[in-house]
Order: structure tokens, then C-alpha cells, then sequence
């Protein structure tokens, strides 16, 4: 009775009026394209523009280590291609591509509400900060991996099985508006972020709020064309269909293993016992397929490094365009040697007005000569026999000879002071900065080398009263730029020009008055380099990798839909998306590992993706297309068998192309 009842509902639907679907500008094309191509472009500026943000806000906002903020970022990546499997069982089992797009885009623009809070310094300490910001994350993976596999998926159910070249060319369009949106939220956001001041800081929070609005207008843009789509029915739960079968073939092998059972053509033939051939066959097209991904991953664990360890990369960088700034996570090396346990690195500054050579007591050949006010080139690596380590310094000095004992201790880096005390010379010890400050800005301490006491301003920094007598200020972390500023010593204030504090730049500035001449004299050294690498030598790596990844996306996106069966296109969507979580996958376990330096890591990505290129390669050219007139035998199959009782559901729901 059941059956009979759905059978004429079926035939009652089939012999109804089609509705005439709205054309775009007169062509082929099904207007109701737009408004997903439109919905596909906010939401890219949506999710794009976050994470390009992202790894700097963990760095610089939650304090977080770089290799931590790698793997962090990475593992929400993961997460996000993960939840297209989740997404596809919904829509195919449950709601709908259309419905499952709507709730899940919700959800979506809740994790960044949740977000943008977490990124607000005024809301609870840093605990909170982390818990909303993870949490924000998560609800963002879920909505964003959610409606993934569905929208590419939906914008093709809008034309129909012979539309294949407008079909082909749509994907292209629908890619290219992932590319842009991507492409503009890359350079907004990243300038929201810098260029924008709020809550006395880099203004995260606006960053991350502007992606949170075009999510909403993508939702908005999207229930829009409602009225205009063609919304195909839930297909049946698919997956799980699949994943039983395979699941029974693979058990039933096992069973017959070692009897004198008749070999099978192919291991899934050990599923016919129980389910269809058709459903087996079509089980096979999309094993085919999703072998043919194995090596993908790591094309995507390449790639997607562009917003982590390449962004962190640029913060290393000099980005001066001639007065044009390039921020770091606009791009999506210079790095200083720190020490190692048992190592110790010293500089010496001559404040005395001629050479002091200088030899070290305890190590054979070690002796240099330090001309007065000139800034050293490198440190020297001294060897310690413990955790910290007296050395004996013999300061020659116009003739007369004078021992420097200082104590040093491991992984740290110091610069030793040499002036004249009378007619004598003496030193100092000074504890350096030994890394180089984050996100491209510059570094810098105050030293006073004057017998009182003196008051220090640079531009808006306050350094405070600095003791006399060779002490040091506190370091503090200044954007880069040209800085003036004023020195008060007693009841006198003498005008300061500092010059150019350089991306990634760590100085020592010396103040002392001169006697008699009622002024300054200021001795600025740079301590740790500035970025002498230019940022633009990312541009290519960039250009190359984007360019890959359109013709790599444009083709698989197209391929995924092309050679899945009817009923189950979402699940082989789902499926290429994947690939690109085990990409991500990759880089955590890698950036976690820590066993080699980062430009070990980059040689490694580059190896691997080589060879698995040339493993991809052999495998595709063994695969044979599926064209469109096997598509259509395969679909005719499908509703031959539709009576088969354990896919009735599936098959009947599928063949349906009604607009509901």
C-alpha cells in the first residue's frame, strides 16, 4: 500500500507543469547562480579575511609561541574540511542542501560573534579570551565545513543534466568569486588590524567583526533566491549506506578468506549478497575517485601555510615599498642565531675615546680590537662550562692594562660596556634582547651614560627616569618609523632625533651630555639587524602557489561533481574537501615535531609535494573519465532499481527534479 501511494505521487509530480526557471540576461545560464555566486564570494571574504588575521592575533593577542599558533591554526583548518562530511550527511539525509546551508550559516555567524568578543581586551582576562576565541573557532569550522560541500553541490543541481558546459564554465565563475573575496579580505582586514586603533591596541576585534557582517550579508544575499531555486529533495543517507557496504564486502573478504569461495572481479563484487549491483557500482565510481586524492593532502599542507608559518615568515621581513608598508598578514629572513644551552653571546661597546684590544684569559686566539663608537657586526659565541660561567676580559688600553671579569649564563646574549673612570678603563655588563621583536616592529633601551640621572621621551613612550652611571632602561617594543623626541636632565631638555627605527631592529641608544657644549651626544647601535630581506621576495612564491591552487581547485571542484553519481555528489564533494584537512593535519603534526629549522621544513613540503606530483600524475593517467553519457545510463539505472527495498528512498528521491 505504502508503495503503490508513493508511486503515484511520483507519477502525479512528473505530469505536473514545470515551472519556468528564471534565465540570466537572456542565455542559458539559471538566474538563480547569482545569488550563490554572490553568497560564495561574501562568504570567502567571511572566512578568508578571519584567518588572515588569525595566526598574528594568537601570537601577538593570546601571547601564544609561534609553533603553537601554527598548529592551533592549522588544527582549526583541519576541522573546518573536516565538518563537510557532517554537512553532507545532513543535506543528504535530513534537511536539504538549501536548509543545511541556511542553519549552518547561522551557526556560522554566531562563531564569529563569539570571536570578535574573544578579540575585545575588556571582556574577562586572558582565560576568557582564549575559551571565546577557541569556541568562536570551533562554531566557525562547523558552519563554514558545514555548508561547504552543499553550495558548490547546490549551484550545480541549478542546471540540468545536459547544461554541461554551463555547468563547466559555472564552477569557473564560482571559483573565481572564492578567489576574490578571498583575495579582498586579505587586504582589508589585515589593514583594520594595523591602521586601526581601538582598546589603546591593534584593533582585532574590528578585524574580526568585519568578516562576522559579510557573513550576514551572505546569509541575507542567499535566502534571497529563494523563490528561484531548484531545491532537489534529501537524497537518503548516502554515506552511511556507502560506508555499511563497503563495510560488509570488506567483512564478507575476511569471512571467505581461506575457503574455495569463486574469486570476485572487484573486492566490493563481495557486497552483492546483501545490496544492489547499482548502488555497488556507484559505490565503485566514487572509490575511484577518492583513491585518485590520496597524494592531494599535500599539496593543501604546502598551500595553506601561506597564513601561518609564510605570514609569520613576513613579520621577519623588511616591507618598505618606499613609503608604502606591506603588513605581514597581507601576504600571507634575517633570523638572529639565539644561543643554545652551554652558549653565551657578548658585544663590546667602546664609549672611550680610542682602540681597546681585548684578549680572553681562558680561550687561546680569542682577541679583538674595538674602535670608539662603532657598532659591532656580530656577536661573539662564547663557550660556557656551566649555567653560568666566569669569564676574564684583559682591556688594553693606550698601554696600560685593565681585567674585565664578568659572569655570564647560558642562551643569553650581552653587551659589555667599556669607559673611561678617570684615566682608567672600566666595563659594564648588559643584559641584551636576543630575538628579534615580533610583527615587524623595532626595539629599543635607554642608556645612560651621563653622572645624573636623566628622563627620556620618544614620540608617546615614556622610558622613565634612567639612574646614572651606565644604567639601562627597560626595553620597549615601538612601530616602525622615524622618532624624535626629548631628554630631560636636570632642569635642561635637549630635542632628540633618532632617525629610523627598522622593521625587526633591537638598539641600544647611549645618551651623554657633552661638558661645556650644553648638548647631547646620542650613540644609537643596532643591536639585532634590521630585516635586510625583502618582503617581495614572497611575491613569487605567492603568485606561483595561488595560480597552482585555481587550477588545481577550479578542476577538482568540477571533477568532484562530474564523476559522482547523481545520488551522491555531495558525499564526493565532501570528500575532495577532506584532502585538504589531512593537508592540515600534516603541518600540525610537523610544526609540533620541531626537529628541524624552518627552512628545513619549507625544503621538506617542497620535496615531498615534488614526488607526490609525480606519483599523482601516474595515477591520473591510468583513470578513466566518466563522460556524460555514462552519467546518463548510470542515472537510468538508478531509477530501474528504484523498487530494490534498500534503496527505495534513496533512488526515488533523487530522480525527483521537481522544485519544492
Amino acid at each position: 500500500m505504502v508503495k503503490e501511494k508513493r508511486d503515484d505521487e511520483t507519477q502525479s509530480d512528473s505530469n505536473s507543469p514545470e515551472k519556468a526557471v528564471p534565465r540570466l540576461c537572456g542565455t542559458n545560464y539559471p538566474l538563480s547562480i547569482c545569488f550563490v555566486v554572490v553568497n560564495e564570494f561574501c562568504e570567502r571574504f567571511s572566512f578568508y579575511g578571519m584567518k588572515a588575521v588569525l595566526t598574528l592575533y594568537f601570537t601577538n593577542f593570546l601571547h601564544w609561541d609561534e609553533d603553537l599558533s601554527t598548529a592551533i591554526y592549522h588544527a582549526f583548518s583541519g576541522v573546518a574540511f573536516f565538518t563537510p562530511v557532517v554537512g553532507a550527511l545532513i543535506a543528504d539525509s535530513w534537511l536539504g542542501k538549501f536548509k543545511t546551508i541556511t542553519f549552518l550559516s547561522i551557526v556560522y555567524i554566531i562563531g564569529h560573534v563569539v570571536k570578535s568578543l574573544g578579540a575585545i581586551p575588556t571582556v574577562g582576562d586572558h582565560t576568557i579570551h582564549v575559551v571565546l576565541s577557541l569556541f568562536g573557532l570551533f562554531l566557525i569550522a562547523v558552519g563554514t565545513g558545514g555548508i561547504k560541500p552543499c553550495v558548490a553541490a547546490f549551484g550545480g543541481d541549478q542546471f540540468e543534466e545536459e547544461q554541461t558546459v554551463e555547468r563547466r564554465r559555472f564552477f569557473s565563475f564560482f571559483y573565481l568569486s572564492i578567489n576574490a573575496g578571498s583575495l579582498l579580505s586579505t587586504i582589508i582586514t589585515p589593514m583594520l588590524r594595523a591602521e586601526v586603533k581601538c582598546f589603546g591596541g591593534e584593533c582585532y576585534a574590528l578585524a574580526f567583526g568585519v568578516p562576522a557582517a559579510l557573513m550576514v550579508i551572505a546569509l541575507v544575499i542567499f535566502l534571497s533566491g529563494s523563490g528561484m531555486y531548484k531545491k532537489l529533495p534529501p537524497q537518503g543517507n548516502m554515506l552511511v549506506e556507502v560506508c555499511k557496504c563497503i563495510g560488509f564486502s570488506i567483512h564478507n573478504r575476511w569471512k571467505h578468506r581461506s575457503s574455495t569461495y569463486p574469486k570476485r572481479e572487484h573486492w566490493l563484487d563481495w557486497a552483492t549478497e546483501k545490496y544492489p549491483k547499482q548502488l555497488i557500482k556507484e559505490i565503485k565510481m566514487v572509490s575511484r575517485v577518492l583513491f585518485l586524492y590520496l597524494p592531494l593532502p599535500m599539496f593543501w599542507a604546502l598551500f595553506d601555510q601561506m597564513g601561518s608559518r609564510w605570514t609569520l615568515q613576513a613579520t621577519r621581513m623588511n616591507a618598505d615599498f618606499g613609503g608604502f608598508i606591506i603588513h605581514p598578514d597581507q601576504m600571507q629572513n634575517t633570523l638572529v642565531p639565539e644561543p643554545h644551552v652551554k652558549e653565551s653571546y657578548v658585544q663590546f661597546l667602546n664609549l672611550a675615546d680610542k682602540n681597546v684590544s681585548i684578549i680572553l684569559q681562558e680561550q687561546n686566539g680569542f682577541r679583538t680590537t674595538v674602535a670608539p663608537s662603532q657598532d659591532p657586526d656580530d656577536y661573539i659565541k662564547l663557550q660556557l662550562n656551566s649555567k653560568n660561567h666566569s669569564f676574564s676580559f684583559d682591556l688594553n688600553y693606550e698601554g696600560s692594562s685593565t681585567v674585565c671579569i664578568q659572569t655570564l649564563n647560558e642562551t643569553s646574549a650581552y653587551s659589555i660596556l667599556l669607559y673611561k673612570e678617570g684615566t682608567n678603563l672600566d666595563c659594564r655588563l648588559l643584559e641584551d634582547e636576543k630575538s628579534k621583536p615580533k610583527k615587524g616592529k623595532a626595539t629599543l633601551r635607554i642608556v645612560n651614560a651621563y653622572k645624573t640621572e636623566l628622563n627620556f621621551t620618544l614620540g608617546n613612550e615614556e622610558f622613565g627616569t634612567v639612574d646614572a652611571n651606565y644604567s639601562s632602561s627597560a626595553y620597549k617594543v615601538v612601530t616602525r618609523g622615524h622618532y624624535q623626541g626629548q631628554c630631560t636632565v636636570g632642569t635642561m631638555k635637549y630635542d632628540v632625533d633618532l632617525g629610523l627605527l627598522d622593521f625587526g631592529a633591537a638598539y641600544t641608544i647611549i645618551v651623554d651630555v657633552i661638558p661645556n657644549e650644553n648638548k647631547l651626544k646620542i650613540w644609537k647601535t643596532e643591536d639585532i639587524k634590521a630585516n635586510v630581506i625583502h618582503i617581495a621576495w614572497q611575491i613569487p612564491p605567492y603568485v606561483l602557489m595561488s595560480a597552482g591552487e585555481i587550477m588545481f581547485s577550479v578542476t577538482g571542484v568540477e571533477f568532484s561533481y562530474s564523476q559522482a553519481p547523481i545520488n551522491m555528489k555531495s558525499v564526493l564533494q565532501s570528500g575532495w574537501l577532506l584532502t585538504v584537512a589531512f593537508g592540515n593535519i600534516i603541518v600540525v603534526i610537523v610544526a609540533k615535531s620541531a626537529f628541524m629549522e624552518q627552512w628545513e621544513e619549507f625544503v621538506l613540503f617542497a620535496c615531498l609535494l615534488i614526488a607526490v606530483s609525480i606519483i599523482f600524475s601516474i595515477m591520473a593517467y591510468f583513470y578513466t573519465y566518466i563522460g556524460t553519457e555514462e552519467q546518463a545510463i548510470a542515472a537510468e539505472e538508478t531509477v530501474n532499481i528504484s523498487s530494490q527495498p534498500l534503496c527505495t528512498n534513496i533512488s526515488l528521491n533523487t530522480v525527483n527534479k521537481n522544485i519544492i
